[in-house]
């Protein structure tokens, strides 16, 4: 859906990982031996990884000021269970949160928002308002008030209806 740029830094994960769902078509490329190894997912840690998702996309519309389209477990608790640690550089003292267990999914989304909200971006990743898309983007816009993931679709669509509510013409 989306003809945005990727999301910056690890925010890029999280976006991939909110649209590896397609809710419209619902393929979801976790079904996949190669969408799981784009996560470094085993058959096990799929459905957490699920879960993990749809807590992110959740998180997303919320960012965009929209209610979530299913209920989810809350994202800190996910999140619980990945603790970051907080190191410093021996030469220069300049202190990063880590992931306490670098390898799994969780403890990479754990950085990522850690990262994004100290930078000031996480805020930015958003979900389009369509009740049929939900596709997760990055909102470059300088107002930080974009709506949908695609001008050209969602949006279009979007528009197109409010204008045939308006007119009184059947939706379609």
């Amino acid at each position: 859906m989306n003809d945005r740029a990727p999301a910056p830094g690890g925010l890029g994960l999280i976006e991939a990982l909110v649209n590896s769902l397609n809710i419209e078509t619902g393929a979801d490329s976790l079904d996949t031996e190669a969408g799981r190894a784009a996560f470094g997912l085993t058959g096990p840690e799929v459905e957490a990884a699920r879960e993990l998702r749809e807590a992110l996309r959740a998180a997303c519309l919320a960012h965009a000021g929209h209610p979530p389209h299913r209920a989810t477990p809350p994202l800190d608790e996910l999140l619980a269970a990945a603790p970051l640690l907080v190191t410093v550089a021996p030469g220069d003292g300049a202190a990063a949160l880590r992931p306490a267990r670098p390898g799994t999914l969780a403890s990479r989304v754990a950085a990522a928002i850690a990262a994004a909200v100290a930078d000031g971006t996480w805020l930015r990743l958003k979900a389009c308002e369509a009740p049929d898309c939900h596709w997760a983007y990055y909102d470059r816009s300088p107002a930080g008030r974009s709506r949908w993931c695609s001008m050209s679709v969602c949006g279009a669509r979007a528009k197109m209806r409010t204008y045939r509510a308006r007119r009184g013409s059947p939706p379609s």
